[in-house]
């Protein structure tokens, strides 16, 4: 089949601009009138003026007694003046209305009773004292809230003090949600079972749906539509009829079965296709009987990244809201960061406070990786005219988390391990201002973070063929003036990972050069790598003679997961994740693995309370419980430089 080109791409500014200026915001949607009661969080569509003043009438403002304020002056405690109750002086409790004839009040415990129809003042009252005046807080037909104002809880009650029980706001767009594909699988067929291979979860839409409600507008998310042109088309005709706006999801690309841009031309216009973004190249942006539609990627980062820089817009636009900027920090990346020229790319990054530097550490660049954007501290954008960033040159940074965090938050870069995860929910269940902030480099890059000071500690479980020993001789190596401590979080099992029938009947590292047997290997760099080369040696089998020794892993859970799936047919990690994949492990040996911890760092209260948790019963038990873990050094300092 014919595969489709795009139109000429333009940029992420000149897409959204063009998109904008499509839509009159102010006239897009007639506004609703509602319930002043039911307004929070709505946006007024004209100013709001007051029906009655607030106060309506003259009120106490103390409990007391209302006078004419003319009848006390020139009382004194020498010459104190007798008030007649009911003619001189009225009872009144905070919030009454002033009787006539009265225009102060006396707080009841500056007045002596005297008998049951005479009261005594020592001092006087001047005009309107302790008296709340009519229209004190708002005068009748004064403007309450002017246009594009958001309802607040704190306007609900002066709307409603100046009698104002209605109001007209800007009507909510209904934003409607088409997931298209033949591979998607509804979150309710899975309930029931498996998900079959070449099926593939529909998330987007509910991710989107999130992001439009986040906004204030309506989301109302389709089914599935399969990758048919005419049933595509059938179902963006519908939408456009029923909706304010409408969100094609997957099929924008340029593939033999990507419809989206031929049905928004068939039944409206094409204003953009492709944008000079990555994530989120194939966007398209259209207009159908005078109603913004988009053509989202299927990939959930491009999707949401596309929702971000033009749905989010014109929505705001509509619903009369302010789309602020994000708030941006300089932030200096961990390591080289390359682009491709041409593209503006957006890098999810993880951020930490290292000394005086905010560091950001790169996460997976694919489109597909939701999880970036789960873990996400921060977004880099490369202009498109750049080929990246180099490693500690400070870079503008997007922040997707308040800048406060940054100060609470622990950078522990180096070697993987899943007891790290059990640290970061530990600390965050006992102290919920703190972060554990983890970035998957290997243990040797972990000790050049610590040696560039771009953390405050490391994971560290580097095999010594000559010494037999774990970390220290690369510690003297290449951190041989930095004061630190070395402290033990597990002793952990390390073996090779096969599926649980063990097909290829695989029972050691001799069996990996066989003919047919894939393996998965971690990156160099790596504890693993150095022990699976150590172990090699040892053998006397040579790399080259390993089918996949090249294809590398960051971490021992991505190594599982390419065994689960047949990518590979064994892979050397640990045994927690052999048993969270169900795999079958063949024990090699137990190795210590390490935090590495500068002095500066271990002073440091956060560090503390983390060391703490590390030391607890709670962290050992939980760890032992995942399977080939020893904890009898847990917390322990094994060396001090």
């Amino acid at each position: 089949m014919k595969r489709h080109i795009y139109l000429k791409m333009k940029t992420v500014e000149e897409a959204r601009q063009l998109f904008r200026s499509r839509f009159d915001p102010d006239t897009f949607l007639p506004p609703e009138e509602i319930l002043t009661s039911a307004a929070l969080g709505r946006v007024t569509a004209v100013p709001v003026f007051a029906r009655l003043s607030s106060p309506h009438y003259h009120s106490a403002a103390m409990d007391g007694y209302a006078v004419a304020a003319e009848v006390t002056f020139g009382a004194s405690q020498d010459r104190p003046k007798l008030l007649e109750l009911g003619r001189q002086a009225f009872p009144v409790n905070t919030g009454n209305p002033l009787p006539s004839g009265t225009n102060a009040v006396i707080m009841v415990e500056n007045v002596h009773p005297r008998d049951e129809a005479t009261i005594q003042i020592e001092a006087g009252a001047y005009p309107w004292q302790h008296v709340r005046k009519v229209g004190e807080d708002l005068v009748a037909h004064e403007m309450v809230l002017p246009e594009k104002t958001e309802v607040t809880p704190y306007a609900l009650a002066a709307l409603l003090a100046a009698g104002v029980t209605r109001l007209l706001v800007r009507r909510r767009p209904r934003v409607v949600i088409i997931p298209t594909g033949d591979e998607l699988i509804s979150v309710a067929e899975i309930e029931a079972g498996e998900v079959p291979p070449g099926r593939v979860i529909e998330f987007n839409s509910l991710m989107l749906a999130a992001l439009t409600e986040q906004l204030g507008a309506l989301p109302e998310v389709r089914p599935i539509v399969p990758d048919r042109r005419q049933e595509i088309r059938a179902a963006l005709a519908e939408a456009v009829q029923q909706g304010d706006m409408v969100i094609i999801n997957a099929g924008s690309s340029a593939g033999t079965e990507d419809y989206t841009a031929q049905v928004i031309a068939e039944l409206g216009e094409v204003l953009v296709h492709g944008v000079t973004m990555m994530p989120g190249k194939p966007t398209i942006l259209g207009v159908v009987q005078g109603k913004p539609v988009m053509g989202n990627p299927g990939y959930p980062v491009s999707a949401a990244l596309s929702f971000d820089q033009f749905a989010a817009p014109l929505l705001s636009d509509i619903l009369g809201r302010h789309l602020p900027p994000r708030p941006t920090v300089a932030a200096q990346p961990a390591q080289k960061i390359p682009s491709k020229a041409g593209l503006e790319e957006f890098i999810r990054v993880t951020l930490g406070k290292v000394g005086e530097r905010i560091m950001a550490t790169p996460l997976p660049r694919g489109a597909g990786t939701i999880t970036s954007l789960v873990r996400a501290d921060g977004l880099i954008r490369i202009p498109a005219a750049s080929e990246g960033v180099e490693a500690e040159k400070s870079v503008l940074t997007e922040l997707l988390l308040s800048p406060e965090l940054l100060e609470q938050t622990l950078v522990v870069i180096g070697s993987h391990d899943n007891t790290l995860d059990v640290l970061a929910t530990l600390l965050r269940r006992h102290h919920p201002d703190l972060r554990l902030s983890s970035a998957h480099v290997g243990s040797t890059g972990g000790l050049l973070a610590l040696q560039n000071h771009r953390a405050h500690l490391g994971g560290c479980h580097l095999f010594d063929p000559e010494t037999g020993s774990y970390n220290v001789p690369y510690i003297k190596r290449l951190l041989p003036e930095l004061p630190l401590k070395l402290i033990n979080l597990v002793h952990r099992a390390q073996g090779l990972m096969v599926l649980p029938d063990n097909p290829k009947r695989i029972q050691g590292f001799q069996d990996l050069i066989r003919p047919g047997v894939q393996f998965s290997n971690r990156q160099r760099g790596s504890g693993t790598r150095i022990l699976l080369d150590y172990q090699l040696a040892q053998l006397g089998i040579k790399p080259q003679a390993i089918q996949g020794y090249q294809q590398e892993e960051y971490t021992h859970m991505a190594v599982a997961v390419n065994v689960l799936s047949g990518a590979a047919d064994a892979g050397l990690g640990i045994m927690a994740a052999a048993r969270a994949l169900g795999l079958k492990f063949i024990p090699v040996v137990t190795e210590r693995y390490d935090l590495v911890v500068p002095e500066t760092t271990f002073a440091d209260g956060r560090f503390q309370k983390l060391w703490a948790i590390i030391c607890s019963e709670e962290f050992k038990t939980t760890v032992a419980a995942m399977g080939g873990y020893d904890t009898r050094d847990t917390g322990a300092v094994m060396y001090e430089q």
